[in-house]
């Protein structure tokens, strides 16, 4: 059966090119695997403050006729103060006139932590520990970067982020390991595809 899914990324750039695919493997392992993953078109996502006042009116009004609505954020070293606006942008999307179901996540410390995740041995090639990358803040500047330097690919759209985030979920159960906030995201997405008709 399938399921229509609008994801929400701080950075539709080239967020949505990792979490396009990743966002299909958690559907898939929430039972939907067919679901339509659709990363929000217009307007263009412009940070995360832009993002949740987005989520505030626009978002529901006009993309009410979806099952979900994902919004993936980085945590940027404040994991706990986002916890409290999450809830309160889920609770205003499920109260609308037409409610929808809006689940939020922060990626800690940033998204691209979760592609890394997935690459155990090029990061050990790159002299890094997962500690380290994990307890980063600036996760993007510091590991990410130089990481698609040296495997990405220039000459592509998403400079290689798509490809490495599909390789990097033959590793999933691993990701999701050292990657805790992903499997609660995934075990919220499958409470919520258990409850549609």
């Amino acid at each position: 059966m399938s399921c229509n899914v609008l994801v929400v990324p701080e950075d539709p750039t080239y967020n949505g090119y990792i979490l396009r695919p990743l966002c299909k493997r958690l559907l898939r392992e929430a039972g939907r695997p067919s679901a339509n993953i659709v990363v929000l078109p217009e307007p263009s996502v412009q940070g995360y403050s832009h993002a949740k006042k987005l989520l505030s009116d626009l978002i529901p009004r006009n993309w009410w006729h979806f099952e979900l609505i994902l919004f993936v954020s980085d945590a940027d070293g404040l994991a706990e103060n986002r916890k409290d606006e999450f809830k309160r942008l889920e609770q205003l999307a499920e109260q609308r006139t037409r409610p929808v179901k809006l689940i939020c996540c922060a990626a800690e410390q940033e998204l691209e932590t979760w592609l890394l995740a997935g690459h155990q041995e090029k990061l050990k090639t790159m002299g890094w520990r997962w500690s380290g990358i994990r307890a980063e803040v600036s996760t993007k500047e510091r590991f990410f970067q130089p990481f698609l330097d040296r495997y990405g690919d220039p000459a592509s759209p998403s400079q290689g982020r798509e490809r490495l985030m599909q390789e990097a979920l033959a590793n999933y159960d691993g990701i999701k390991s050292r990657c805790p906030e992903l499997q609660q995201l995934e075990n919220r997405i499958r409470s919520h595809i258990a409850s549609l008709p």
